[in-house]
């Protein structure tokens, strides 16, 4: 009998999708001769057995279209809104994946698609996990596609703005995403030449980051770009957070539950008002005029660049590969010029972070760009 596999993308869309979806589907049909399930949005479509044949006509032409074309979603397999209510289906989505007579399960996606591969493969699916998002913030692989477009999305930004920047002698805010980790807005700081660069591993200190700016001034320099993720705090904010309880309180209406809810977790369009405040203290504390930029879902849209591709087909190949060698429960890991299969296991609930002595930490003080908690 012919072996099956299902592929989904979950969570949200990136550039490179598609590429991959491409790279593991026509490995695993020309390769192995296996046939193919596509599951349309994400967990979902698996627990409602929502399907479409990826053969080499469905797979013909998308390498270099963005999103996805079977559709994702944010639905978790233990959490998902039926009828009203939310409730585990994973049992459900498992009884899918044996009807469909699936050898493997392949699931595209960021940190929450690998917890949610993670909960299958505890119920015994044979699943293994693509490593996407625009972030870079996927723990356990150098880099995971989407980042490479939405660098060069974000820095082509700040290039842009330099003109207006410089010919208003404005200070231009420009915020990316980057919810918990700092890689986008610190890539396309240091490629496109920004001034001050805030990302949320290091809390920054307003009157450093105006100080910097006013330094740039009294040297005839009057106009700044300030590339900022979305997730960046400053001192007080960061000092505030680590004050607060953990734990959200019962009572909605309580101070306890006020000041949870200001978790950089649970915030959402909210950050763009911080970031607001910030080209705000910005203006009054330096004498500059000051204007805000945010980025937003311009990075994830869009044809992935070529070294996005290149990835996605070098990690779409190699997840076929490694089914055809039964090893499951894994994330396929770039490594270099190499791929890893690294266990579910050790990944889950783990987020790549920008370490303190990363290079380009090292790279963007020494060419003078202020990182908020210090006046270089």
């Amino acid at each position: 009998m012919t072996k099956s596999i299902g592929i989904l993308t979950s969570g949200g869309d990136c550039p490179g999708l598609n590429a991959a979806i491409r790279a593991v589907g026509k490995t695993a049909v020309h390769q192995y001769g296996w046939s193919v399930l596509g599951f349309l949005n994400g967990f979902r479509g698996l627990m409602e057995n929502r399907t479409v044949t990826l053969d080499g006509d469905a797979l013909s032409g998308i390498l270099t279209v963005g999103g996805t074309i079977l559709g994702t979603s944010r639905d978790k397999p233990h959490k998902m809104p039926v009828g009203g209510k939310i409730l585990d289906m994973t049992d459900a989505m498992v009884e899918v994946y044996h009807q469909n007579h699936l050898h493997a399960l392949v699931c595209l996606g960021g940190g929450g698609t690998a917890k949610n591969a993670y909960r299958l493969a505890q119920k015994g699916i044979n699943v293994i996990n693509l490593p996407k998002t625009i972030d870079n913030d996927i723990y356990g692989t150098d880099i995971s596609f989407g980042y490479d477009t939405a660098l060069s999305i974000a820095t082509e930004a700040v290039d842009r703005l330099h003109s207006t920047a410089h010919s208003h002698h404005r200070i231009v805010v420009v915020e990316t995403m980057g919810h918990k980790a700092g890689w986008l807005a610190l890539g396309a700081g240091i490629g496109g030449g920004a001034d001050v660069v805030l990302i949320p591993e290091i809390p920054y200190d307003v009157d450093a980051v105006a100080e910097a700016i006013r330094l740039r001034a009294r040297r005839g320099k009057r106009f700044s770009i300030v590339a900022v993720a979305e997730g960046a705090l400053s001192k007080k904010m960061a000092k505030a957070l680590q004050e607060a309880p953990k734990q959200k309180a019962k009572d909605k209406n309580s101070p306890e539950a006020a000041k949870a809810k200001a978790h950089p977790d649970d915030r959402d369009s909210g950050q763009a008002g911080h970031t607001l405040r910030l080209a705000q203290q910005l203006e009054e504390l330096t004498g500059l005029e000051s204007r805000l930029t945010i980025l937003g879902h311009v990075q994830r849209g869009g044809t992935p660049t070529p070294a996005d591709r290149v990835l996605a087909t070098r990690l779409g190949t190699a997840c076929a590969d490694f089914i055809a060698k039964g090893v499951f429960g894994t994330l396929v890991a770039a490594r270099g010029d190499d791929v890893e299969a690294v266990p579910l296991k050790d990944i889950v609930g783990k987020l790549k972070y920008v370490p303190p002595d990363h290079p380009w930490l090292t790279c963007a003080r020494r060419v003078g760009i202020c990182m908020g908690d210090e006046v270089p």
